[in-house]
């Protein structure tokens, strides 16, 4: 409700109708009206067809050629824009955004044709080849049952926004070092499905521990497919009495957050309308007024707390002198242009950096067990100076590469630490759906899917992207959704994914009992 209307809206008939029921016995005054305005708007199309065959003569072999005529080419032309994660010479022309980070924008700029015949490619998810009962109960079952060790430990998720090291740009060199503490401590890295942007789909693997390597390309889950409640850390850790909470210090409808964030189980969502005032620096909401929300909330809750906290300050565009105050100097032989802006980006990853530290030294002094994972959500949109450093040809990272430049061009430092063990080490890169599993092992927590399920596979892979797969010894395996032979771990991770996000979740009972008997039609 309030959502515009999107082409996958009409594959829920049948929920809707299972809710007929319900809404009968609640509300029979409405269900009334509804069925009155279902009845009245058929009997006026049946109505006006019959009253235009009437007056409205026959069409003509040559009229109907030429509407013919007319219709393929705008057809076509429709055609040619619905894929916006590639590039249309015709959109550019004629100077069409698709804004698919807010829907009610791109519907109200585009108009409800356009927007709606730019949602279609993503409208339908095909069951994988062979979903079926028997196929489901074949996966085999790992054995792990939910764990919880007797102190409940917190766990706070912080993923930063556009986080990462920018003196891996070549002939760049940054002083004093903007990342020293996440250099120090970190644990590996954690490979982006994405480059630039697309942080919900981050985010939409770093809950669910699914893929978008199992969506359609260019699809955002967060907007097309997360329609109903949907298994999540936050469902999980819920369900054994912690408090799940999300934090964000920009708007709740961005990238649809609010009602995401309830569907995967979360108990509040506090974003810049319920926040308290934040402090700014430069344009945006600062790491460290998010930081001290983070302490606050951890300290005055007596249950234990899951928080998953996506920061705003170093969004893009990275305007030079955006900090009045920069405490860094950047020497490259780049443009000025070019060097001030990457001065602006250092000096938020620095402010990122300084807030995980922040939040390190409280969790040290604190008695009950604390466990810190923070991440980058994917490499910053910085454009020319990629291309001015030599670091890449083009502004964006192409969707598809040799392994080696895929690696270089989609991961971000990745800390997972406890106050109890200090930080893990040695993960290599991970895409975000094996977060859950190295965080709550981390905790000393277990689970059927994420530490059960998500373990073995991980032994395999330690990278599920749609175009490679990277195993722990760092062979790469290129393309493998073209293979004709699939290994039967991925094919079982698919059907999982799908059987849980759009099928009859005949795998809920033994891979999320959590959510067995609580999962209902989405009511956000």
């Amino acid at each position: 409700l309030g959502d515009p209307l999107y082409p996958t809206d009409f594959l829920y008939s049948r929920q809707i109708v299972a809710l007929m029921p319900l809404l009968v016995r609640d509300r029979p005054g409405t269900a009334i009206a509804m069925a009155v305005g279902i009845i009245g708007g058929l009997s006026l199309l049946v109505y006006g067809w019959r009253l235009w065959r009437r007056r409205v003569p026959a069409l003509s072999h040559k009229g109907r050629l030429a509407r013919l005529a007319l219709t393929v080419p705008l057809l076509a032309f429709f055609v040619s824009i619905m894929d916006y994660a590639t590039f249309s010479w015709t959109r550019d022309r004629l100077q069409i955004i698709p804004i698919m980070w807010d829907q009610k924008e791109n519907y109200a700029s585009n108009g409800f044709a356009l927007a709606f015949a730019l949602n279609v490619p993503m409208a339908h998810v095909s069951a994988p080849a062979g979903y079926s009962d028997k196929a489901m109960a074949a996966i085999d079952r790992p054995g792990v049952t939910a764990t919880m060790p007797a102190e409940k430990p917190d766990i706070i998720v912080v993923m930063s926004e556009s986080f990462w090291d920018p003196t891996k740009l070549p002939g760049v060199t940054i002083t004093p070092d903007p990342i020293p503490n996440v250099r120090a401590l970190r644990s590996g890295y954690m490979f982006s499905p994405e480059f630039g942007g697309m942080t919900a789909n981050i985010e939409f693997e770093a809950l669910t521990g699914f893929s978008n390597a199992f969506l359609p390309a260019g699809s955002i889950p967060y907007q097309q497919y997360v329609r109903r409640p949907t298994p999540s850390l936050a469902t999980f850790l819920k369900s054994e009495g912690y408090r799940a909470r999300a934090i964000h210090p920009g708007t709740n409808w961005f990238w649809n957050r609010g009602a995401v964030y309830a569907d995967f189980g979360f108990n509040d969502f506090k974003s810049e309308e319920t926040l308290p005032p934040m402090q700014k620096r430069g344009p945006l909401a600062s790491d460290a007024s998010m930081t001290d929300e983070i302490i606050r909330e951890a300290d005055a809750s007596a249950d234990p707390v899951f928080f998953f906290a996506v920061s705003l300050q170093n969004h893009g565009p990275y305007e030079p002198h955006r900090y009045y105050n920069p405490t860094h100097k950047v020497q490259a032989p780049i443009s000025q242009w070019a060097r001030e802006s990457l001065l602006s980006y250092t000096e938020g990853s620095s402010d990122a950096d300084r807030g995980l530290e922040r939040l390190i030294e409280w969790a040290k002094k604190r008695e009950r067990p604390t466990v810190i994972a923070f991440f980058g959500d994917h490499l910053p949109p910085l454009g020319p100076v990629y291309v001015e450093t030599g670091f890449m040809k083009d502004n964006v990272a192409p969707r598809k590469e040799p392994a080696d430049q895929m690696l270089q061009h989609h991961q971000t430092p990745l800390v997972i630490w406890s106050n109890r063990t200090g930080p893990a080490e040695d993960m290599g890169a991970v895409s975000p759906a094996f977060l859950p599993y190295h965080i709550l092992t981390t905790a000393g927590i277990s689970h059927p899917y994420y530490t059960g399920f998500l373990g073995q596979m991980r032994e395999r892979y330690r990278v599920v992207d749609r175009n490679l797969l990277l195993t722990p010894t760092g062979e790469a395996v290129p393309d493998w959704a073209r293979q004709k032979n699939v290994d039967p771990a991925i094919d079982s991770f698919r059907l999982l994914q799908y059987d849980m996000m759009f099928g009859k979740r005949r795998a809920a009972p033994d891979f999320f009992p959590e959510t067995v008997d609580k999962l209902g039609p989405h009511t956000s």
